[in-house]
């Protein structure tokens, strides 16, 4: 089977079949696409595509960078036909993600059962918001809901404001870039077995996975954590504090660095009270610290006592909005906004991938396909004639 051109050879022996949609079923693709991977975008034919709202207009940008690099054919699942060609597709694919509700995919007859069958060789992702069993299993999953019962929301804003939603669909991503994980894993490992197998995430998994150590604390110490703010919940002082022109980052945990941190301020006297020698004391008198620290960071400019603090060895940093962090010297040398010309849509700007190889760069080189646009092509390296793909094209089944 061909493809496009490759955004890397590192997984360019992969073809994958790509029956998600939304955020998190894309996103994991995404890091395939990316790699090189072959990637089949499935969808509705036009005449049943009902858009997809929820992840935005096709020429969106939020649409536009979770779809990159790859091509795109219109298949109808719930025609026999339709999944009969898919199973075609299976047989010569290596994965298959998708995100459907388990009952849905059950009732068109591609789920893990029915396409490994086709395929043994086939590594099966399922990306779900509760999982594929259990009393939730078939509630439909959304990254809000994964946040607030996946504890995220408890820990997130300031103490006693209520619960805070995070700034970005954390879930979803999480979820994405999990089975990604899990793809590539199961990948390795049928170079040793031969067999492919189910790779399952979910949102709420994700998410709870996410807490990290606030989830150890009630697992291993029996502590329920709590709203914090933008004070690290257990290294102090590490929080946001006002210049005289804006806001920035400090994190002076430990002794060393808290002394370090005084010290950079001017505050020689901070050391010498004994409420802020030691971190439990610092934790303890945390709002009467952050109110002295404060007071001198209120003094000067922000980017004076970043500078202040990275001379003397302390973690810091402003705080930017968007544009003035893809404005920031290190930003673009990381070059991750990554830009392609090309077709109708001009230069236009990706968020690159934020990982590096050495010989195998990842890079973006195909911009989103159109809908449908490589059905032709791609039912033509199945062996189908144009007579064949124009009847199928006309009862709707493409």
């Amino acid at each position: 089977m061909t493809q496009a051109p490759q955004a890397s050879s590192a997984l360019s022996r992969f073809t994958v079949l790509d029956l998600t949609r939304v955020r998190s079923g894309p996103t994991c693709v995404r890091q395939l696409a990316d790699w090189g991977a072959n990637v089949i975008k499935i969808e509705l034919p036009p005449a049943l595509d009902e858009g997809d709202p929820m992840g935005g207009p096709r020429a969106g940008s939020d649409f536009q960078n979770l779809h990159r690099n790859k091509r795109a054919i219109t298949l109808n699942l719930k025609s026999p036909d339709g999944v009969a060609l898919l199973k075609k597709l299976v047989e010569k694919a290596d994965v298959v993600v998708e995100n459907f509700r388990p009952d849905v995919k059950k009732r068109l007859g591609i789920d893990y059962e029915a396409l490994s069958a086709v395929n043994p060789k086939l590594v099966y992702a399922s990306i779900s918001g509760f999982g594929q069993d259990g009393p939730y299993a078939t509630r439909p999953g959304f990254d809000q809901i994964a946040q607030g019962m996946g504890g995220l929301m408890s820990i997130t804003g300031l103490p006693g404001q209520g619960p805070v939603r995070v700034g970005i669909p954390i879930a979803d991503l999480t979820a994405g870039l999990f089975a990604a994980q899990g793809i590539m894993i199961a990948l390795l490992e049928r170079e040793v077995s031969g067999k492919g197998q189910w790779v399952q995430s979910s949102l709420l998994q994700a998410q709870i996975f996410m807490l990290d150590f606030q989830a150890s604390r009630w697992l291993m110490e029996g502590q329920v954590p709590k709203q914090a703010g933008n004070n690290h919940p257990t290294s102090i002082p590490t929080g946001v504090f006002t210049t005289s022109d804006g806001y920035m980052n400090i994190a002076a945990s430990g002794n060393k660095i808290w002394e370090r941190c005084a010290k950079a301020l001017g505050r020689d006297d901070l050391l010498a009270d004994g409420r802020y020698k030691t971190a439990s004391g610092r934790s303890e008198h945390r709002d009467e610290l952050n109110a002295e620290i404060q007071k001198t960071t209120l003094t000067n400019t922000t980017a004076h006592w970043v500078a202040a603090m990275n001379d003397a060895g302390v973690p810091c940093g402003p705080i930017y909005k968007v544009d003035e962090m893809f404005a920031d010297p290190q930003v673009q040398h990381l070059g991750i906004a990554q830009k392609l010309n090309g077709g109708n849509k001009g230069e236009v700007a990706y968020v690159g991938q934020p990982i590096h190889l050495s010989r195998t760069p990842s890079s973006i080189v195909t911009h989103p396909p159109e809908l449908g646009e490589h059905t032709d092509e791609v039912l033509a390296e199945l062996g189908l004639d144009k007579a064949t793909i124009d009847d199928l094209r006309t009862r709707q089944v493409i």
